[in-house]
This record gives C-alpha cells, sequence and structure tokens, in this order.
C-alpha cells in the first residue's frame, strides 16, 4: 500500500483543519447555507433525505485493517440519529461501487471531529463529490491478478496526487471519473468512465496506455471510445490534462443534464478527438526541455516503492506440491473455496472475498463489529491489507492456501462467507430512495425480495455467473445499464416503478463486451419486480443450451424477445388478479 509521507499527512490535516474553521463560521451563522454548500461538497459531505451523508475515499480500492477500525469507530459513536424520527438509526457504512464508503447518519455539527479522526489515518473525503476528477478508481485485485500485465496501483497514485486539488480542474462543467486497469478481464469497468485506461506492454516490452473516454451512464449510457491504443506511460498525465482541457473548454455548463464528457464525445466525434491530439501537442511544445510536465523515471520508482510484494510473502517453489483442499472437506467450504477464492500470482496464495451479500443486509452495507472483524481477518490472514470491489465486496489480497480452512471458519462466523460471489445475490445496487433525496423509488426492499426468492445456494449454482445491478433513479449509482439484468426505479404519479434490461455488461466477469442492456418493456409495480426477474431467470434455464451456457450468452442468442414476454406475462396476471 502507498505510505503517506510527512506532506502528505501534512496536507490531510491542514485541509480538515480548515473544514472545521468553515464548518464553525456555519454554525455561527457567519456562513449561509448557499456559501457553505461548495466547502462541504468539496470535503465530501452531502445532504440527504433525512441527514447529512459523508463519502470517504478509498483510492482505488486500497485498504488497510488500521483504516478500516478507524471506519468502525465512526461509524460506532457518530454514525446515529439519537433523536426524532430515526432515532437509533446508523452505525453502519456503505461500500459503493466506485472504492468509497459512505456514512448515512453523521450529525453535521459533528462533522469535523470526524475529518480529524479520517485524518488520523490518512484517509479523506477530499473530491468525492463536486464538479472535479473524483476517486481513482482500479481493479481489486491489482498487483495480485493472475491475467495482469501491469500493476496500476502506481499510476493510480500518480494521478491521485497530481489531480487533487487542480486548480485548473476544480470547477469543471459537471463531475469526472478514472478508472484503470491492468489486466485482460476489465473488472475496473473502465468503458463505462469519462476516461478508461488499460495498461499493456507493446512487443518491444514497454509500458503504455490504451484511452477511452467518453463513457458514462446515467440517461444517456454510452461506451467510452478509444482515442489512443497506445500512449507511453510517461505522458499520461499531458494526455489526461489535454483531454479535461478540452472538456472544460466545449462542455456544456447551460445544463446539467448534458454536461458530462460523453454528451461533448458524443456530439463532436471525430473533432474532439482532432482537438485533444492539438491540445496535446501544445503541451508538448510549450515544455522547453521536453520533461518537465512528463512523469519522471525518479517519481515513479518512488510511489511504485509502495506497491512491491510485501517481504512477509513467502511464495511456493516449483518443487514444492500445491495445496490441496482436504479430502473430507465440508462441502460448504468446497463451495465458497469455487465461488470466494480468486487466482494470485504468487504461487500458494490466493485472494478471497468477503461477501456483504447475504439475507437481511442491504449490498454492500457492513456495520460497526464487522467492520472490526474484517480488520482482525485482515490482519490474521492478509498481511492487515483489505480492498474494496467494484461489486461492493471486500477482499483480502494476501491470503496463504493453507489459511483458507481456517479463514472459512472465521469468515463464516463473521457474517462473511456467503459463497456467491458471481452469483444472481452478489449485486450492485445504490442506498435508492430510502437515503437519496434524488432517488425515484427505492432499491434496498427490491434487492431483499429478490435474495429471498433466490436465497436456496443450489440453486444459485445451477442458475449460474449473472450481474444483477439495480437502481433508484437515472443517475445510476447502482449500475444499472451494465446489469445482465437491469433494475431501475422510476416514478409513475408518486409511485415506485421499476424499469428492466437486459443484456449489459460492465466488461468484467467472462470477458463480455461493454454494452448497455436494452428495457423489455412498461416498467413493474414494486411487487411485481421480483416475480419479473424470476420469470426472467425460468425462461433462460428453459432456453439455455446447457447448463454450461451463462445467462448473458443466452441473452445473446436468443435475443430479449423471450424474456420480456415471460416478463410481461407477470404484469397481467397482476392486472388479473386485482
Amino acid at each position: 500500500m502507498y505510505t503517506y509521507t510527512d506532506f502528505d499527512r501534512h496536507f490531510v490535516r491542514q485541509r480538515a483543519a480548515q473544514y472545521r474553521d468553515q464548518l464553525q463560521r456555519r454554525l455561527n451563522g457567519e456562513l449561509g447555507e448557499d456559501e457553505f454548500r461548495p466547502l462541504r461538497l468539496q470535503n465530501g459531505w452531502y445532504v440527504q433525505r433525512h441527514a447529512p451523508m459523508l463519502r470517504i475515499a478509498v483510492p482505488y480500492g486500497e485498504l488497510s485493517s488500521r483504516q478500516l477500525r478507524a471506519l468502525a469507530r465512526i461509524a460506532r459513536e457518530f454514525d446515529h440519529q439519537d433523536s426524532g424520527p430515526h432515532a437509533g438509526k446508523g452505525g453502519y457504512g456503505h461500500f459503493t461501487t466506485r472504492q468509497n464508503l459512505q456514512f448515512n447518519w453523521i450529525p453535521l455539527e459533528r462533522s469535523a471531529d470526524v475529518m480529524d479522526l479520517l485524518a488520523e489515518v490518512d484517509m479523506h473525503g477530499i473530491q468525492t463529490s463536486g464538479n472535479c476528477i473524483r476517486n481513482i478508481t482500479s481493479d481489486c485485485f491489482a498487483g495480485i491478478a493472475a491475467d495482469e500485465a501491469v500493476d496500476p496501483r502506481p499510476y493510480c497514485e500518480i494521478l491521485r496526487q497530481w489531480s487533487t486539488l487542480h486548480p485548473e480542474f476544480a470547477f469543471l462543467p459537471r463531475k469526472f471519473k478514472i478508472a484503470v486497469t491492468g489486466a485482460s478481464e476489465d473488472r475496473a469497468a473502465i468503458a463505462w468512465h469519462d476516461i478508461g485506461l488499460q495498461l499493456l506492454k507493446n512487443d518491444a516490452g514497454e509500458v503504455g496506455f490504451k484511452v477511452l473516454v467518453g463513457g458514462g451512464m446515467g440517461r444517456t449510457p454510452v461506451i467510452g471510445t478509444v482515442i489512443r491504443d497506445f500512449l507511453p506511460w510517461q505522458q499520461i498525465l499531458l494526455f489526461i490534462e489535454a483531454i479535461v482541457r478540452v472538456y472544460n473548454r466545449h462542455g456544456r455548463r447551460d445544463n446539467m443534464y448534458k454536461a458530462r464528457i460523453k454528451i461533448l464525445v458524443k456530439a463532436e466525434g471525430q473533432r474532439f478527438i482532432d482537438d485533444v491530439a492539438e491540445e496535446f501537442e501544445h503541451i508538448l511544445k510549450d515544455d522547453l526541455d521536453g520533461s518537465a510536465h512528463l512523469i519522471p523515471q525518479a517519481e515513479f520508482d518512488r510511489v511504485a516503492a509502495s506497491f512491491v510484494v510485501p517481504d512477509a510473502v513467502q511464495p511456493l517453489a516449483a518443487d514444492q506440491s500445491a495445496w490441496r483442499p482436504p479430502a473430507d472437506a465440508p462441502a460448504a467450504f468446497v463451495r465458497w473455496l469455487e465461488r470466494n477464492s480468486h487466482p494470485h500470482q504468487q504461487r500458494g496464495y490466493r485472494a478471497v472475498t468477503l461477501s456483504l451479500k447475504r439475507a437481511g443486509i442491504a449490498p454492500g452495507d457492513v456495520d460497526d463489529a464487522q467492520m472490526d472483524s474484517a480488520a482482525a481477518l485482515a490482519d490474521r490472514y492478509s498481511l492487515g491489507e483489505l480492498r474494496v470491489s467494484h461489486d461492493q465486496n471486500l477482499v483480502l489480497p494476501w491470503v496463504r492456501e493453507s489459511d483458507l480452512p481456517g479463514l472459512w471458519h472465521a469468515a463464516r462466523d463473521a457474517g462473511f462467507a456467503t459463497p456467491n460471489i458471481g452469483l444472481l445475490t452478489d449485486m450492485i445496487a445504490c442506498p435508492g430512495g430510502d437515503f437519496c433525496a434524488l432517488a425515484n423509488a427505492r432499491s434496498i426492499p427490491v434487492a431483499a425480495d429478490i435474495t429471498e426468492r433466490f436465497n436456496d445456494i443450489d440453486l444459485l449454482a445451477d442458475i449460474g455467473d449473472i450481474d444483477l445491478h439495480i437502481s433508484g433513479c437515472i443517475n445510476s449509482c447502482g449500475h444499472h445499464h451494465s446489469g445482465h439484468i437491469g433494475i431501475l426505479g422510476v416514478d409513475k404519479d408518486g409511485s415506485e416503478w421499476y424499469q428492466v434490461t437486459l443484456g449489459g455488461s460492465d466488461g468484467s466477469q467472462l470477458a463480455t463486451t461493454p454494452v448497455p442492456g436494452k428495457v423489455i418493456g412498461p416498467s413493474f409495480a414494486a411487487d411485481e419486480i421480483a416475480d419479473a426477474v424470476e420469470a426472467v431467470i425460468d425462461t433462460y434455464l428453459e432456453q439455455r443450451s446447457g447448463s454450461a451456457e451463462h445467462f448473458i450468452d443466452t441473452v445473446r442468442r436468443v435475443g430479449i424477445d423471450p424474456f420480456k414476454a415471460s416478463a410481461n406475462a407477470v404484469r397481467r396476471a397482476t392486472a388479473l388478479a386485482h
């Protein structure tokens, strides 16, 4: 993990002190809400439906056990309502698809104390909101993935430092998101970001970036456009600077719904690409000695030194026998091993997902006791390190294979061993209308209904790999467009309804091509949506060419019409019943 320097710590603590002064002036009445709003947003503080919400950055998903314990303390001591209609609520956090953690119940008057606690463990909420470059995200298996060509973490850290409070890009037309991967399978969903970066090596073994621009979800789902097939890594900051300058110059500011870079790229086409190339050349020419804006090798080496294989990792030698599960291992352990453990670069090690998806718990939610338990598991089994995944789970990256049986028992006791990774109930969901003032409908009850409906692990295993994503509104925080099954909450005359899409993909899992899902018809009422999903699944089980054919492949082979017919039959049955 990246180790903060004295400068880094001074910077974050100074920022926390600055926020405390701003908050105090707001509480004293010296600042009005219109004046205070941009100040709190710059530090990750929103005001949601019921209470303030804090969004904390977990840069490229790396988290230490010490940091997780600090987050547990914040959940326990600060994230709760003492009075009013929501008294007793809180005591937990919510991991998002962008490798952030959100608290939903912290009183604003206590927010500066929370910022101080975060700063003590090298964390903050800087640029987790606002029209700026947001938290840089990456593959949760970065540095350990068996299919990785280049470790993206040093580049992510350099991008994080470069973009933090960058004066030229502090007030962009709209928020701006960057994702980076270095693997052949895209577990960072780079094609769905404003800028997506794939690290690769050319035939000469040189490292560079494939650069995509203009991806995004929301009202207009767009897959990013490739504008460079191979950019030398030393030039990446200059090239991103050129992209964001063109966006800053020409992006729309008169309509927030048309302000994202995807709209500009779609409208301008080749002219946008040409403008970026021209701006890039200007930046290079303005640099008198030809090196000042390039990433120096010495700086890269300094940052990369934080991302080496830990000394405590001791891979098996080639002549040592690989670990195998005991012949009498419980079936539940074998299933968990198959679903929740993942291939590793180091022989004799696995990465293990701690599932945050189980009945009775909103996807991505984890309470203070569970945070402490996950931190303890990281200390015991993963050298004190965890990762936050795009799918709203936690990952232990450094688990010895010989420790897997012990970890399974401990994870099961802590509630983290649901063997459903990649299956239907390992769904992505935003907080929805239960918390968010922008939402049209609730996501959490829908997720709960579907989880209860498909709580049989044998049935889930028979259905196989499938991505289900739920968003409470068109802003798409639940990434419904990229789900094999997507569910979008919509408002109809003040009532909650849900639109269903099929065939979407984020580029991960089975290496499917990124594509937005297709709507299968009119929306469903809240009490119909679980039935509609069940009808879609039943149709898949009937239509698949064999148990080896995954859901997304069946949808692509037969089209959406059979699924549309079965789902719409649910609506007709409901109408007849009434």
